[in-house]
């Protein structure tokens, strides 16, 4: 099976360390067109933003599998023919990846690819933020609204969470990997309809830490 991919260094990197079954042929994109013009049996735009011209351009690569990494934009904002994947920083090499597929229909040929590929899935509803994203998203603001109210230091909420829950990285450690404008355009989507996820004045710009 070949597979083109368009990533960053950063996701690539992640890719690699993931690893992939031999039989896999990964060819890399550096732009999307590059990526268009690479004959493969599944697509991959791990830089994928909503904008109607991008969304066009990619759905020359139809009816081949394509999939797109869109946490915050749900099948029905984009296109009802791609397939979502969360690739946000950190979350590629992790043991479970989460999909989204368009139709319960189309979930054999998720299957099928990440068979191949020799990585485990999850199908999640087609949601704002998925599953892991919103959950890691309002921890990291919990965290920005203890900093605010000085409950502790940047530091100490990092390692207590770290040695608290086990968790790979401490809530700004991972905010500053995973990207603070992923985070708070996260967050902003999710508080127009609950108020839980009201964003904290430090992710927002209102308050500063030194």
């Amino acid at each position: 099976m070949i597979v083109a991919i368009l990533a960053d260094e950063e996701i690539k990197a992640e890719i690699i360390d993931k690893g992939f079954h031999d039989a896999v042929e990964i060819l890399w994109a550096d732009s999307l067109q590059s990526l268009r013009i690479i004959a493969a049996d599944a697509y991959f735009d791990l830089l994928f933003e909503n904008d109607r011209e991008r969304i066009a351009r990619l759905k020359f690569l139809l009816p081949k599998p394509v999939f797109v990494n869109s946490v915050v934009h749900t099948c029905r904002d984009i296109s009802e023919d791609f397939f979502r994947i969360n690739a946000w920083p950190t979350m590629i090499n992790r043991r479970i990846i989460e999909v989204v597929a368009p139709e319960n229909k189309m979930q054999k040929k998720v299957k099928q690819i990440f068979d191949e590929l020799g990585w485990v899935f999850q199908m999640v509803p087609d949601t704002i933020g998925m599953i892991t994203p919103r959950i890691v998203s309002m921890i990291i603001n919990e965290a920005f609204f203890s900093l605010f109210e000085k409950v502790s230091t940047r530091e100490e909420i990092d390692i207590a969470m770290k040695l608290g829950t086990n968790y790979p990285y401490g809530p700004f450690e991972w905010c500053d990997k995973i990207g603070t404008g992923r985070i708070w355009q996260l967050l902003h989507e999710l508080q127009k309809t609950e108020a839980r996820y009201t964003i904290a004045p430090g992710l927002n710009g209102e308050f500063k830490w030194h």
